[in-house]
């Protein structure tokens, strides 16, 4: 890698899942950050200026693809700040994104619908997992409501709207970044995890209203089925890497949503 910059740049790992992202350090003031086979999709996104903009993009003999993003001082949002308007006002322009969403459908994705999303979960769910009680009724709250989620609206979701995904730099610019898991698939995917997971109850119709819609009980039962079924899929994973003390945080945070469910 060193050989695409010269010799006075510095370039160590960024961390990660893939370790295939670096940063390259130059005279401690030049700063890039790099990663391996990114998809053509980050052009786009830093076009549209929701990621970092994108410095260069270069081909290495192995056929490997290198690109360079600038590297930004900054932190990542609070759970307090994902109330902000400024981060309903950018996934309102991310899901509204004609470009995004023309790049996902020429790179071959599908729109991901509910029927796809259940089946996954019940042939991934193992037998210890769906013997707990909240489990069992959540996958039965998935089979029950599936007709009432059905979406004509597809747009290009994120599908990891974590806090530690949104970056505010210094100079106060909102980025969503870390896009490996981009679908094309019903808006709510994105809406109800960041609801559910940062935003009172009661400020939901003032944050929709940021972002550009009503609250309304159709829009509600698709947020409601999508959290319930990315929690499910949540625990299995956590279940496989052996972290059971979140796999129990996400049982307690289903039961709660289910409960929720019984009482409105």
């Amino acid at each position: 890698m060193e050989h695409l910059l010269g010799q006075e740049w510095e370039i160590v790992p960024a961390g990660g899942a893939t370790g295939e992202a670096f940063i390259a350090l130059k005279d401690k003031e030049q700063k890039l950050f790099l990663k391996r086979n990114t998809s053509p999709f980050l052009a786009v996104l830093s076009a549209e200026g929701i990621v970092p903009k994108l410095v260069w993009t270069k081909r290495l003999e192995n056929g490997d693809v290198i690109t360079a993003q600038h590297w930004l001082n900054g932190r990542e949002l609070s759970h307090q700040e994902m109330n902000e308007e400024q981060v309903a006002k950018l996934l309102q322009k991310i899901h509204k994104s004609e470009p995004l969403l023309s790049m996902l459908k020429r790179l071959g994705k599908s729109p991901l619908r509910p029927e796809s999303i259940l089946t996954q979960i019940e042939t991934s769910l193992d037998q210890d997992v769906v013997k707990i009680p909240a489990v069992n009724q959540a996958v039965a709250f998935l089979q029950n409501h599936i007709l009432l989620v059905e979406c004509d609206e597809l747009v290009v979701c994120h599908g990891d709207v974590n806090h530690n995904n949104w970056l505010i730099s210094d100079e106060e610019a909102l980025f969503l970044i870390d896009w490996d898991g981009a679908i094309i698939a019903d808006p709510a995917i994105d809406l109800g995890v960041l609801l559910h997971s940062y935003i009172p109850k009661k400020d939901w119709r003032a944050w929709l209203g940021r972002y550009g819609r009503t609250l309304d009980a159709g829009l509600e039962m698709r947020m409601k089925w999508h959290v319930i079924a990315q929690a499910l899929s949540s625990i299995q994973w956590h279940k496989d890497k052996n972290r059971l003390e979140e796999m129990d945080r996400l049982v307690q945070h289903i039961h709660s949503i289910l409960q929720d469910d019984q009482e409105s």
